[in-house]
């Protein structure tokens, strides 16, 4: 294929190119031959170039814009599938709300229950309990999961379903919230994969070409299954969880290996607190009101430690969450002990002491801009003077660091040109911009949400735009339209 008359995203604004694609790779990158300069051109030529045209193995671009495609890099992929499914909660602001919601909705069942998702309590009047749940749904399982995945809120009958039949709330954090979440993640492999290729396709549609997926089971086998039955939408590198570490050593994965054309193996991922909306982020200080909590380290230091010498000496590289300032340090400090590179999930708080240390110890901060625009309000109330070191990109690029851009998709959407505006911007929703002095240039949001470039023998991964991004501002990029999306040398979504 070669796609001719286009323009490069950081390149001379006026050099018109012609890329030509082969095997799967960048094979030249040439000027643009003007129609004056063919002027000279027999009509056999002529004639020749317009059949290439019509085949589609010449695809003119009339001037619009290239880049590298898009990577999340951080998503949940079975939950993500499975929230077009769900009743949103995302507008409740309220216990109550949540409950008059259910009482007045038609409401989705899978397998015998009821599934809610999106709700963010961290800012509420009042309580969740079982017993308010009871009163909205009590014949039927209601299993309701917090926007940040963090906490499941359950009635009655969900507790006993699920085995927490003499829990007094009903709502379950951490640990007990990841059980159940990951239980209600074992649809019929056909009904899920459905919907894996119809998120794919909207995915796609907004120039992703490939995901981290950190999805909390074993997921080779999903992918596998999927890509021998066409799945080619894009890229996928599956990570492996604490539970599942033997398991992969066994079977002599390593991060990088590939397994299919599109299928890698993708980090060692370990969940070292919890998170700010859930109030179980591990920080310095404490939460306001509540004296005693400074969230929850779910994982001692020491044997976080092992954790990552185990998984890194096998050539796994490890991915620590970590949202709370504490627990950010902790992980560095697990990091420098072992001596090994990797990434930290989130990085949501950090102290001022601990950003060049991202630089220093070769570990890349993989962040997601929209969960500043999400959790505002929260951080303003819950992390009060200190909100300024909240998801401070800024800071991290100033100090060296990696940045590597994603959603945490269910918990934002997978759509990397939301992450890119909110990183620019800092804002959304015609609010004011929240500490612009932790903005990112459009050039620096891109750099973090690709993993190639436009040059001779790079993948053909590319996105094609009407606009030029480096001259959006952050609301025209969050709407920016992708007329094409191509992995690996073919169209996975074209509009041209």
């Amino acid at each position: 294929m070669k796609l001719t008359n286009a323009r490069i995203v950081g390149d001379d604004a006026s050099a018109l190119v012609d890329v030509t694609l082969a095997e799967g790779r960048i094979s030249a990158i040439e000027p643009h031959r003007h129609a004056a300069d063919a002027a000279g051109d027999t009509a056999a030529d002529r004639d020749a170039a317009h059949h290439a045209s019509a085949d589609g193995d010449t695809v003119d671009l009339d001037g619009r814009w290239i880049m590298p495609g898009l990577w999340d890099q951080h998503v949940h992929s079975s939950m993500w599938a499975q929230q077009s499914q769900r009743l949103d909660l995302s507008h409740t602001t309220s216990a109550t709300e949540v409950a008059v919601t259910l009482a007045t909705s038609v409401l989705p069942q899978s397998d015998g229950i009821i599934v809610g998702q999106g709700f963010r309590d961290a800012l509420w009047p009042d309580q969740p309990t079982r017993a308010l749940l009871d009163s909205a749904v009590s014949d039927i399982a209601v299993v309701l999961v917090s926007g940040d995945l963090h906490a499941c809120w359950l009635n009655s009958l969900a507790l006993e379903r699920f085995g927490f039949y003499d829990h007094p709330t009903g709502f379950l954090r951490e640990e007990e919230a990841f059980a159940v979440g990951s239980a209600l993640s074992r649809v019929e492999p056909e009904v899920l994969d459905n919907w894996i290729h119809a998120g794919a396709r909207e995915a796609a549609s907004r120039g992703v070409v490939g995901i981290v997926d950190l999805e909390m089971t074993w997921e080779f086998e999903n992918w596998q299954r999927r890509m021998l039955h066409g799945f080619d939408l894009f890229r996928v590198r599956v990570g492996v969880y604490p539970r599942f570490l033997e398991r992969a050593i066994s079977e002599g994965l390593a991060t990088g290996q590939r397994l299919a054309p599109l299928l890698e193996v993708g980090p060692f991922k370990i969940i070292t607190d919890g998170s700010l909306n859930t109030r179980t982020a591990y920080c310095v200080e404490s939460y306001p009101g509540e004296a005693e909590n400074r969230g929850v380290l779910n994982i001692p230091t020491d044997e976080l430690i092992e954790w990552i010498r185990t998984a890194s000496g096998a050539g796994l590289s490890p991915a620590v969450h970590a949202i709370g300032d504490d627990a950010n340090t902790l992980a560095l400090d697990a990091f420098e002990a072992v001596g090994c590179r990797g990434r930290i999930e989130h990085a949501q708080l950090l102290s001022a002491t601990d950003l060049p240390r991202f630089a220093a110890l070769g570990i890349a901060a993989s962040v997601q801009p929209e969960h500043a625009m999400d959790d505002r309000d929260v951080a303003d109330a819950l992390w009060p003077g200190r909100n300024d070191r909240s998801i401070a990109l800024r800071a991290l690029l100033d100090a060296g660091a990696e940045l590597l851009m994603g959603s945490d998709a269910p918990v934002a959407p997978l759509d990397p040109w939301a992450a890119i505006a909110s990183a620019v911007s800092r804002s959304r929703d015609g609010r004011e911009p929240w500490h612009p002095e932790q903005c990112i240039t459009v050039a620096e949001a891109l750099q973090a949400s690709v993993q190639s470039s436009i040059a001779v023998g790079e993948v053909a991964d590319i996105v094609v735009t009407r606009k030029n991004p480096l001259d959006c501002s952050g609301d025209e990029l969050r709407s920016m339209r992708v007329d094409a999306t191509i992995l690996d040398g073919r169209f996975t979504h074209n509009e041209l």
